[in-house]
């Protein structure tokens, strides 16, 4: 696992290439302490996942590693794994899958796990899981039904069939549909940097206000959205955010 700082973005890179970035156990360790830091670090505004090679984004857990398991290996990877996944989707500030070639099973789970995707030319997606005797365990089955509904979900889900850069597209997997092969990882840095240009305060209780409201009640979620705007509205961002605008120049968002 590798990390690379862009200013204000860090870019977390799965870098096993040569085994089209399948997640191992080590790589799961690795992910979710590198996403645990960010999480921690307060100069962080925006998070790009992207992965090393030319043909995959992640194409899911390695199962050439898996394929000497005992049911306790198995039993003893799910914590690990679900810590990696769970640490992406507890990110506090927004996270930007960068998506080129294959994002299959785990792969496309964390891509899910992100707050947006940014696809190109090359990208494909799939939950291949019931083909080989598994369900998605990644979140998979929660994050897709939330992201474009259940009855889609389904149908990717039960088929295990894999979707085309555009088809994710029109069905709503892909917030960012590029052009050109291998240019999604540009395009995720840019939008990255464009997010982290605004209020980091504002940003982040943006963010914690769409995750924590989104399965209450619109009372309940109304809330949420009080406390969140209530955090950003008395905070220094706020006064620093008018006074720019007020004098026409950009802001200097405390640190």
């Amino acid at each position: 696992m590798a990390v690379r700082q862009h200013g204000h973005v860090a870019e977390l890179v799965l870098d096993r290439p040569a085994a089209l970035n399948a997640i191992s156990t080590a790589l799961a360790r690795e992910l979710a302490a590198e996403a645990s830091a960010l999480a921690a670090n307060p100069s962080i505004r925006a998070i790009v996942l992207s992965a090393l090679g030319d043909r995959a984004f992640c194409v899911g857990a390695d199962l050439k590693e898996r394929n000497g398991f005992t049911d306790a290996d198995l039993l003893a990877q799910r914590p690990v794994f679900r810590r990696a996944f769970g640490s992406i989707i507890d990110l506090p500030v927004p996270a930007i899958a960068a998506v080129s070639g294959f994002a299959l099973g785990g792969g496309c789970e964390l891509a899910l796990a992100c707050d947006l995707i940014v696809a190109d030319d090359g990208a494909q997606f799939g939950l291949p899981e019931v083909g080989v005797g598994l369900v998605p365990g990644g979140g998979g089955t929660q994050l897709l039904a939330r992201r474009i509904g259940v009855a889609r979900a389904a149908d990717l889900i039960y088929t295990g069939r894999r979707v085309t850069a555009d088809e994710a597209t029109a069905l709503g997997i892909v917030n960012r549909r590029v052009t050109g092969q291998h240019t999604a990882r540009d395009a995720a840095l840019k939008l990255a940097a464009q997010i982290a240009a605004n209020s980091p305060v504002g940003v982040r209780n943006a963010k914690h206000a769409l995750r924590a409201g989104i399965d209450l009640p619109l009372s309940a979620g109304l809330d949420v959205e009080d406390a969140a705007w209530r955090a950003t509205a008395f905070s220094q961002d706020r006064i620093e955010g008018i006074r720019a605008f007020a004098e026409k120049r950009e802001p200097r968002w405390p640190a």
